[in-house]
């Protein structure tokens, strides 16, 4: 016996997964469905969702701009930390759920809306995501994941469901990976990637030209950081939203931020996932750059030891949780100060850092050279390098002439 609920809100598409949600939530719950769409730079494909969402059994549609905010509040945050899931991952879709949530339970509070739902899979990280920021922020609100209720097993299944009820979908059974696209990149998994050793179709690709087909001759980048932000592309000044877009046409053109990779869900299995970056590419590199002279090697070090945990917590959903918002603090406490510009070369796919600069660059040739200088007397070297030996020594001792403490002495063994 379903709990009876009157009104809910989902958190909508337009694809195959939400477009069955809709009609099965009218079949079986007998409520009313409003539908929320965030605008995270889904580009063309927001066109149909309001005329779509209605005809399928929605009482409404709210569609929101969020791409500023997007960016602003959750890229750049986590780009600032240098967050990669097991080291390649650049966690687009993971960074953009937190804020389709809790937009949706705003849409929901305003509405007045008995349960909010999302088309996440039972087997994915997405219900994660999407449930942990709704308690954080209605810890008593009901959710509805059909993926958990109903008996259809596949996308195939969802398709068919969809023909029968004169759903359309872009999905078929000749092409079922699943994709997920919003500003920051665009994801493909399932169907025919679900083969670890199959090369991904090359006309599957959205925001990037292939490497060979990249242009012959180099793009050269130039972007201005400020406090770990960036705030220019060659000396224009862009808003958040309109500088990523700039940096994922370039990096797109010239076959820049293709991954691959099989990585380790949170519910404990593997699974393959082929990523498009082209902009978070670039600003990865040349963020980094720019603390290389910036930043102190110390705090440097000990920031890079937490992005592991840090990429942790946004993959798995942790955006809104207490230890998230203590490490953003942190990193952005060692983020002051990282402010230069750096230069990038784009071509056939790859993204090297070709020079950097800043006004407060800890980096002085002269400190460095070999040429004599007025900080450094290389003679202090040898002193540093005995104190720092010293523990090496005594293991030596022990170990190749027998001498072991006792007490306050040392004793050699006969």
């Amino acid at each position: 016996m379903k709990e009876r609920i009157k009104k809910v809100v989902l958190a909508y598409s337009g694809g195959l997964d939400t477009s069955v949600i809709i009609k099965w939530l009218v079949e079986n719950y007998d409520c009313e469905v409003v539908a929320f769409a965030a605008d995270l730079g889904q580009g063309e494909e927001l066109a149909p969702l309001k005329k779509k969402a209605i005809k399928t059994g929605a009482s409404k549609i709210y569609i929101q701009d969020l791409k500023e905010e997007f960016v602003r509040d959750f890229i750049f945050p986590m780009l600032r930390a240098g967050a990669v899931y097991e080291g390649k991952y650049l966690l687009g879709t993971s960074i953009a759920r937190p804020l389709i949530a809790k937009a949706q339970m705003n849409v929901a509070k305003k509405e007045k809306a008995d349960a909010v739902c999302h088309g996440s899979t039972g087997k994915g990280n997405d219900q994660v995501r999407f449930e942990l920021t709704y308690y954080a922020f209605n810890p008593h609100i009901k959710v509805i994941a059909p993926w958990r209720e109903w008996d259809m097993k596949s996308r195939t299944d969802l398709i068919d469901y969809a023909e029968r009820h004169g759903i359309p979908v872009t999905a078929t059974k000749a092409k079922p990976y699943s994709s997920d696209r919003n500003l920051f990149h665009i994801s493909f998994e399932g169907g025919i990637l679900e083969d670890p050793w199959a090369e991904p179709p090359e006309d599957m690709f959205v925001l990037s030209v292939s490497p060979e087909k990249a242009p012959n001759k180099p793009t050269y980048v130039e972007i201005n950081f400020k406090d770990g932000n960036p705030v220019t592309v060659n000396g224009k000044n862009m808003s958040p939203a309109k500088l990523l877009a700039e940096l994922n046409k370039l990096g797109g053109a010239n076959g820049v931020g293709r991954v691959d990779i099989v990585e380790n869900r949170y519910v404990g299995m593997k699974s393959r996932g082929v990523y498009e970056t082209p902009g978070g590419t670039i600003l990865h590199a040349a963020r980094r750059a720019v603390e290389s002279i910036t930043m102190d090697r110390e705090v440097m070090h000990l920031r890079d030891s937490l992005i592991s945990r840090y990429a942790e917590l946004v993959y798995y959903g942790y955006w809104y949780s207490p230890e998230r918002q203590m490490l953003q603090t942190m990193v952005d406490e060692a983020l002051k100060g990282v402010t230069g510009t750096a230069r990038v070369k784009l071509y056939k796919g790859n993204c090297d850092v070709v020079g950097r600069k800043s006004d407060k660059s800890l980096y002085h040739p002269d400190f460095a050279t070999f040429e004599e200088d007025v900080v450094y007397d290389q003679k202090d070297a040898e002193g540093f390098i005995k104190l720092n030996a010293l523990r090496l020594k005594i293991k030596a001792m022990v170990e190749k002439t027998g001498v072991r403490g006792q007490g306050s002495g040392v004793k050699r063994e006969k």
